[in-house]
């Protein structure tokens, strides 16, 4: 496994290591050990496994729970997307800031989200599949959604179109100024 730094030092890029031939690929997309050790230094303990299936065009987020607070560990199994991690952790020094990365089938790479952020994705691919885990269960009571676009933050995301496809609950969301953050 290859750890990569982002511009935000809590959220990490992981590269699982492939062993491919001819026959397919093989590899570990999940080491308790080697997270702890490589990606957030202590124990992490995940809850829940879940898995989403998006068309072209489809934004997802951004999401956080005020109260059983969600680190994740998200990758892309099939298609593609544009993930985006955002500090909503007020005495961070990187507060407000985000950081997006394209997961892919193909590239294999696992984005690492920890607690204090907002996720959201982006769908690039004809369709994706996403799954992923998380440090704690979903509380549908405590569920926040900044506005995708807030321009407080200014996400560049790869649009094809200049409005995605969004849920209700993603087009009623409110700028990050106006959220109970962290």
């Amino acid at each position: 496994m290859k750890v990569i730094d982002t511009k935000i030092p809590d959220v990490k890029i992981i590269e699982p290591t492939v062993f491919g031939d001819e026959r397919g690929f093989f590899m570990e997309t999940w080491n308790q050990k080697q997270f702890e050790d490589l990606v957030t230094g202590k124990p992490t303990n995940f809850v829940q496994d879940n898995h989403s299936k998006s068309k072209k065009g489809i934004l997802r987020g951004l999401h956080y729970q005020t109260k059983n607070i969600q680190g994740k560990l998200v990758r892309v199994v099939s298609g593609e997307v544009f993930d985006v991690a955002v500090d909503i952790r007020r005495n961070s020094p990187t507060f407000g800031q985000w950081v997006g990365e394209y997961l892919s089938a193909e590239n294999k790479r696992q984005l690492w989200v920890p607690e204090g952020f907002a996720h959201g994705f982006y769908v690039t691919s004809d369709d994706a599949e996403f799954v992923y885990k998380c440090t704690d269960y979903y509380n549908p009571s405590a569920e926040q959604s900044i506005l995708w676009c807030d321009k407080d933050i200014e996400i560049h995301w790869p649009l094809f179109d200049s409005q995605p496809f969004l849920s209700a609950k993603d087009i009623a969301a409110l700028h990050m100024c106006e959220q109970d953050l962290l």
